[in-house]
């Protein structure tokens, strides 16, 4: 992964971020506030040798204290040195209980004891370290081996005494606090990298590349209308997703395809927007003055005729078996140079009328007759309508909804297409997000988008403006609607030619 993947994962997941963030800091307060408060108090003692006068001797009892420092050290924590400092102190507590409170170290090659207790009350934590430096010291000459004169050959001489502590050593409130926000956020950052690691849904479009191997020739951006206007290029031009559209018309025409310019428009499951961007492809085509051919090649769930309000009883299929000619039932679509194929009835064998060779003659004389032929076809995983339909295209165009398909299923569907020896040309972005991490549109792209706000008008001409807006809205979808089949009789060739003379 790289730097910005690890952005776009911890912008995606702030709020689990936050919220054990929060979490860890508050466990940490909880923790904090309710730990009783202890103090801690220290008392040092110093070992020597008592015998000997020569550098050799005292270089000798130096040796043997070192020695037996860490046995000194050992001894603290024992009944013969704790029973007496119960007793004097009148503690109502065991040795073993007190020595949990009884720390006591001695560093390397020194011969200084460091005795520390810690207790809820300062004045009993110092007091008690001092009586157990002064019962150490009493305990170690007893337990020594007499020298001759019956004197013991060490001493441990108190050189600190302890004093009661100003502030409780524990709880550390900033040291818990740190710790427990570290912890949270260390949680966070370990659930955000799982969910990434788990989420194997195609996202963006260089998620898209790596499976596909295919360039991005677009990306239309998510629309909470779509379904109650997919005709967005025609109804709405001027908006920002009407401009992607004809974003995507731009690229298109720098794909090399060899010289020809058919193309099936398909994705790997359904729901991916294939058909609305198949039909506003096509409008912004013929809005740029070509001449484009629009079929419905989904014998399974035509949306076409649907979506442009056009007479879908006949279509494809009645050209496939015979039973009319293309001529017949080609219509043309909103006064462009757009001429819409329907699918006619749905048939009971869809694969093998596609792939027919009907169908790549029919294929054949559209691209002579039209600069460009878009076919939207069934989704790729489902059915081989697709795959079968792209051999006798130039190639086939992937839709894919951003955050819908997984990679597994978009690699299974760029190996049907590759099975057949068809060619994906390149793929297309569909209900990309315009805000959050997964966006593709930067603020600077949508700065030059189509924006209008009605100025304040309390008279209610606002409201009328609108009104009106509507009802033109409506006049020009009437006028735009296409004849039907009984009217249409003309020649696509011959159509062709008289837009191109502007009739």
């Amino acid at each position: 992964m790289e730097l910005r993947d690890f952005i776009r994962l911890f912008r995606k997941n702030w709020l689990t971020l936050v919220a054990l963030t929060a979490m860890g800091l508050s466990g940490a307060v909880l923790y904090t506030a309710t730990r009783t408060p202890e103090y801690e108090s220290a008392s040092t003692i110093f070992v020597s040798t008592q015998a000997g006068s020569s550098a050799a001797e005292l270089q000798q009892g130096s040796s043997f204290t070192q020695a037996r420092i860490n046995t000194y050290v050992g001894l603290v924590t024992t009944p013969v040195v704790l029973e007496p400092v119960i007793e004097q102190l009148g503690l109502e507590t065991t040795p073993q209980a007190l020595a949990s409170r009884v720390r006591s170290s001695a560093a390397l090659n020194s011969s200084l004891i460091t005795i520390s207790v810690s207790d809820t009350d300062p004045q009993n934590a110092a007091s008690i370290a001092n009586a157990v430096a002064a019962s150490l010291s009493r305990a170690v000459p007893q337990l020594e081996t007499e020298a001759s004169d019956g004197s013991s050959p060490v001493r441990l001489s108190r050189v600190s005494e302890a004093q009661p502590a100003l502030k409780p050593s524990t709880p550390i409130a900033p040291l818990n606090l740190g710790l427990g926000t570290l912890l949270g956020l260390t949680l966070g950052v370990g659930i955000a990298l799982l969910r990434g690691s788990l989420d194997n849904r195609v996202r963006t479009p260089r998620d898209a590349e790596e499976v596909t191997n295919a360039p991005g020739i677009g990306a239309i951006a998510f629309d909470a209308k779509a379904k109650e206007r997919p005709l967005i290029v025609h109804v709405d031009p001027l908006s920002p997703r009407a401009e992607s559209f004809r974003a995507l018309r731009t690229n298109l025409q720098f794909l090399d395809m060899g010289g020809r310019s058919s193309f099936v428009i398909t994705s790997s499951i359904p729901s991916e927007g294939k058909s609305t961007t198949t039909i506003n492809l096509a409008i912004a085509l013929a809005d740029a003055g070509k001449r484009v051919a629009l079929i419905d090649t989904d014998l399974r769930k035509p949306k076409v005729a649907e979506y442009l309000g056009i007479e879908g009883g006949a279509g494809l299929t009645d050209v496939l078996i015979g039973r009319a000619q293309v001529n017949d039932v080609m219509l043309p679509w909103g006064g462009r140079s757009l001429y819409v194929l329907p699918a006619g009835k749905i048939p009971p064998n869809p694969s093998e009328l596609l792939g027919s060779a009907r169908m790549g003659t029919l294929i054949s004389t559209l691209e002579e007759d039209f600069d460009v032929v878009l076919c939207d076809a069934p989704p790729l995983l489902p059915v081989t309508d697709a795959a079968i339909l792209a051999r006798v295209t130039s190639g086939a165009l992937m839709v894919i909804s951003a955050g819908k398909a997984t990679r597994h299923q978009l690699t299974l569907a760029t190996e049907a297409l590759g099975t057949v020896g068809a060619k994906l040309a390149g793929f297309v972005m569909s209900m990309v997000p315009t805000r959050g991490p997964d966006s593709y549109y930067s603020a600077y792209g949508y700065g030059y988008g189509y924006t209008y706000s009605e100025p304040a008008d309390a008279s209610g001409k606002a409201a009328r403006r609108r009104a009106k807006q509507r009802d033109a809205g409506k006049r020009r979808a009437a006028e735009a609607a296409p004849p039907t089949a009984g009217e249409a009789g003309f020649s696509p060739r011959r159509t062709s030619r008289e837009a191109n003379r502007g009739d």
